[in-house]
């Protein structure tokens, strides 16, 4: 346990660095500084996975996927997706749900295809997140697709065909709309909180 002499000197050295910290700030984005379309606009990458909604422009093939897998997935996912030394497989699996033995794969746990295309462009690669341009995820997302026996080898993914793929798993999830606290909802006049 720390004496008060040390735990002073330790918060005096905390808030010296959050002091200087913030002193030496360079320029940028800060609270109250105005804040271009632009730069909403870049960080603006949501997209509706039930109906492909925000999905961006661009296309991409299986074949064009398969060249961007092995350049910049296969250390990690292995070949053909098949497991490698970071992540477990990204195929097969299919019905798995249905089991005690789950296999958690796109195409045996999404319900929706663009999900895939959200995911790898927001965190994909992992030593690059989100440095994949729209053509590339879109090739990777029929490519992986196809392994999961969902498109056919000629597929060319776009906003229109993503959204439009079956998913085995679509109907595999219930809404849940029990409230997710007893507390009684209050929107004025609430009661204060209690400690």
């Amino acid at each position: 346990m720390l004496s008060r002499k040390w735990t002073a000197a330790l918060v005096a050295l905390t808030s010296a660095g959050l002091v200087a910290g913030a002193a030496w700030a360079g320029p940028g984005v800060k609270y109250g500084s105005p804040v271009s379309e632009a730069d909403v606009a870049a960080l603006d990458i949501d997209i509706r996975t039930s109906d492909g909604a925000g999905l961006p422009p661009g296309k991409g093939s299986v074949a064009e996927g398969a060249k961007i897998y092995a350049e910049q997935c296969v250390d990690c996912h292995g070949e053909k997706a098949g497991g490698g030394s970071v992540y477990g497989p990204m195929v097969g699996g299919v019905g798995s749900f249905l089991t005690d033995k789950r296999k958690v794969t796109p195409g045996s746990m999404y319900p929706y295809a663009p999900i895939l295309f959200d995911y790898m462009k927001r965190a994909m690669p992992m030593t690059a997140p989100q440095s994949l341009s729209d053509n590339e995820v879109y090739a990777l997302s029929a490519y992986i697709l196809n392994l999961n026996g969902l498109v056919k080898d000629d597929a060319v993914m776009d906003a229109k065909s993503l959204a439009a793929v079956e998913m085995p798993n679509k109907n595999g999830f219930v809404v849940d709309n029990r409230p997710d606290t007893k507390a009684e909802r209050c929107m004025s006049d609430c009661k204060p909180i209690k400690e």
